[in-house]
């Protein structure tokens, strides 16, 4: 890796501190309406879920406009935009970033149930059952192992069309915030953007978005999910040196997460059985221990002194 994106040798921390004021603010601003209103029972709570996910982007904007943060000319390789080079190994990753997501929370299923979190029901008659609930009586449905297997094929469709809301967050999380902290060194700048990330959801989370909880057990649950998933994009964009990867792991992600409640027998505890729950930290960090002991947070991550840097061609 070059480290023309990450050449900063130190933190412009005025613009993080308006970066995270920002996007925190905005998400809050933008929650508003459900926390005066039924909460996430409100018809168009999915609408402010969306536009909230595009807060972390206005925050970029501002900081890279108003405060300058990175210079001009330095803006599109600082928030991993362009260029996409290397091209094989930024294709690389995008595919990576495509499929191995729903690979892992299949693999929390797993966990989960190997621990007791969920009792698995294979035959889904518990998914067939809400089906049957959500449509009029007497409609008639195809068999339910027909609309199971394309739950599951659509997802890597989904996983594309889920990483356009997905960049709203990338391009502010991966894209400006962890190389704004990069100086910092590698792991203090996951595991920072991590917790910040985490928390920028408190908004939704405290009226009972992902693990149904509504106190601060809910946010620590969030930030801990948050840490562990920031380091697998973290290490997509770094490996990288393109939000792309992020961007499409983001939208991979959240188009599989609901795949614990496809093939449980009932309702799941999410905080227990979730992606973002306990059986889904031992995944991702089982993921985390692979990539360190093969290497793949090798110093070639560092940033290179500006007399080392390969000039931009």
């Amino acid at each position: 890796m070059s480290g023309e994106a990450f050449a900063s040798r130190r933190v412009p921390w005025s613009a993080v501190n308006a970066f995270v004021l920002l996007a925190c603010g905005l998400a809050w601003l933008v929650a508003l309406p459900l926390w005066l209103g039924a909460g996430l029972a409100e018809p168009l709570s999915w609408l402010v879920l969306v536009v909230m996910m595009l807060t972390p982007t206005v925050a970029t904007l501002i900081v890279t406009f108003a405060l300058r943060s990175p210079p001009r000319g330095e803006r599109l390789r600082f928030l991993g935009l362009w260029p996409l080079r290397p091209a094989r190994r930024v294709i690389g990753l995008l595919v990576v970033g495509w499929l191995v997501p729903p690979v892992i929370v299949v693999l929390s299923v797993l966990v989960a149930a190997g621990l007791g979190f969920i009792r698995l029901d294979l035959a889904f008659s518990a998914y067939a059952s809400q089906i049957e609930a959500a449509v009029p009586a007497g409609t008639p449905l195809p068999p339910i192992g027909l609309l199971v297997l394309s739950q599951f094929a659509m997802i890597p469709l989904a996983a594309l069309v889920n990483s356009i809301p997905a960049l709203g967050e990338e391009l502010g999380w991966r894209g400006w915030l962890l190389p704004a902290l990069r100086p910092l060194g590698i792991w203090p700048a996951l595991l920072v953007s991590g917790v910040i990330w985490g928390l920028w959801h408190s908004p939704v989370i405290l009226l009972g978005y992902n693990f149904g909880r509504t106190d601060a057990t809910g946010v620590l649950l969030m930030v801990a999910g948050c840490v562990l998933w920031g380091v697998l994009l973290g290490w997509l964009r770094l490996r990288s040196e393109s939000v792309w990867p992020a961007v499409v792991a983001h939208g991979s992600l959240n188009a599989s997460a609901s795949l614990v409640v496809l093939v449980s027998a009932t309702q799941p505890d999410m905080a227990l059985a979730g992606p973002l729950g306990v059986a889904g930290w031992i995944v991702t960090g089982a993921v985390i221990v692979v990539l360190l002991l093969t290497g793949a947070f090798r110093p070639r991550l560092e940033p290179v002194a500006a007399s080392e840097r390969v000039p931009a061609s």
